[in-house]
């Protein structure tokens, strides 16, 4: 038989945490879906709509990385009662 620490409470779902795995997914939903890039045009400088599409999830991706990071950074801190920095 094993024992739980008492102060272990069950993962709860918080309308920030939702949006934060929202934003993780969003990349991964439209990079994955290939036949809605998957053409030549519109060219941007001279680079196929495949590749500069791509290209230009990188930032968007991190910048959603960061802002769940910081929406569940958030939500711990207010769980924990310092809602300051």
């Amino acid at each position: 038989m094993t024992a739980t620490p008492p102060d272990t409470k069950p993962p709860v779902i918080t309308p920030s945490r939702v949006i934060a795995g929202l934003c993780l997914l969003a990349p991964f939903v439209a990079l994955l879906w290939v036949n809605s890039y998957s053409r030549l045009t519109p060219r941007f400088i001279g680079i196929p709509f495949f590749y500069w599409y791509q290209m230009a999830w990188v930032p968007v991706a991190a910048a959603l990385t960061y802002a769940a990071y910081l929406l569940v950074r958030r939500e711990e801190r207010v769980r924990k009662g310092g809602a300051g920095k």
